[in-house]
């Protein structure tokens, strides 16, 4: 068999976002597109801002010499300055091109830094519910993959957080607008992570990295101000990609950024620029980079996903679905009317609504719901959530 055992075990796990996109697939071919409400994958719906366009074939008609060779592995320093003075601005830290490595996309810059962070053995503690790449990517490094489980609001439980560190935890992963519950951890609950991993820094004689997944950072709603995680930690760094707020998800570009007061921070800066190298991405592409330097200001319709967000809220809580508001991202989180997710899911497909289970995130007992889709999807699945819930008497 030429397929090593542990990826061909990966692969019979697989993922149950990418598993149920293809159901989708599958059943649009059966009863056509236009029958099947596919809630499953978090594909960004919306159009690039305009100004994308416009920059893209701006380049497309006036290249610069040398447009398409290869550059630092770091990427273009203009773009990684560019990068750097408005995370300066934003986050009132003293970055510079050198604490930027742009990468191909967000889950590039994980496998990146997970590269120049972990020894074999390694742990990195996940946040539950968690994307479920996380554990691959963890996989992929040697890194051991452990699940922190959440309290009230799908907020991290800072007890069960203090209990799972050893010795040998390495990385706190934090996704904050968080996928699947599109919830935000809280200033406090930030404060107390950092708390939680000073005190295992002192214990224990090391950094424990924390590394901030923030692709979804500028889709936040009803004007809350986002609480950033490396304003409570030093030894982090963030890690996003321009996929869900300019809609460029194929085009696989985005960044890291070392906490400029992170201990040994060149030295880092230095394995993630190496990371990007062998691993086989040498750098991210370099068309996008020169566009998205023109772009930190632009942003899709942040008010059209809240208007989606809402008109599903109101939907399923009419319904009698138990959920709370979504406060960012573009997913909501549901409590299952039953307690096997999986099982729900399938009385779902009956009606030809594709769901997530909540098993794939580390949360059994709920299911994901993406309202990046058309409106008609959208309206198409509150009508086959409303039938089932009469089938479970939701509904007073």
């Amino acid at each position: 068999m030429p397929v090593a055992a542990r990826m061909r075990q990966a692969m019979e796990a697989g993922s149950w976002i990418r598993q149920m996109f293809e159901l989708g697939i599958q059943l649009k071919r059966q009863h056509g597109e236009q029958n099947v409400f596919d809630l499953s994958l978090g594909n960004p719906i919306l159009e690039p801002p305009a100004a994308f366009r416009a920059e893209l074939k701006r380049l497309a008609e006036d290249p610069a010499t040398g447009t398409h060779r290869y550059m630092p592995n770091a990427g273009y320093p203009e773009t990684r300055q560019v990068i750097a003075a408005k995370l300066a601005k934003e986050l009132r830290l003293p970055f510079t091109g050198q604490h930027v490595v742009m990468t191909c996309g967000a889950g590039g810059a994980i496998n990146v830094v997970f590269k120049a962070l972990l020894d074999p053995g390694d742990e990195v503690l996940v946040l539950a519910p968690y994307f479920p790449e996380y554990l691959g990517y963890a996989d992929n490094h040697g890194g051991v993959a452990r699940v922190v489980p959440f309290t009230e609001g799908f907020q991290p439980d800072l007890d069960a957080l203090r209990k799972a560190i050893t010795p040998r935890t390495k990385v706190l992963m934090v996704n904050s607008p968080n996928n699947p519950s599109g919830m935000v951890y809280s200033e406090e609950c930030l404060r107390g992570i950092a708390g939680v991993l000073a005190g295992a820094e002192t214990r224990f004689g090391h950094s424990v990295y924390l590394v901030s997944d923030e692709p979804y950072a500028n889709l936040v709603y009803d004007g809350m101000a986002l609480p950033r995680p490396l304003l409570h930690h030093q030894a982090s760094i963030l890690v996003t990609s321009y996929s869900k707020d300019l809609s460029l998800a194929g085009e696989r570009i985005g960044y890291l950024a070392v906490h400029p007061s992170c201990p040994d921070v060149q030295e880092l800066v230095d394995a993630c620029t190496y990371a990007n190298r062998v691993l086989g991405f040498v750098n991210a592409p370099a068309l996008m980079q020169r566009v998205v330097r023109t772009l930190q200001e632009q942003r899709v319709d942040v008010a059209w996903y809240q208007r989606q967000r809402d008109r599903l809220y109101e939907g399923l809580r009419a319904t009698g679905y138990m959920l709370h508001k979504p406060e960012g991202a573009f997913y909501a989180f549901p409590k299952s009317p039953i307690p096997d997710d999986v099982a729900f899911m399938k009385e779902l497909l009956e009606e030809r609504v594709i769901v997530t289970p909540g098993v794939g995130f580390g949360a059994p007992g709920y299911f994901r719901i993406s309202y990046s889709v058309e409106e008609r999807v959208l309206d198409g699945a509150l009508e086959g959530f409303a039938r089932v819930a009469k089938q479970h008497k939701l509904i007073p």
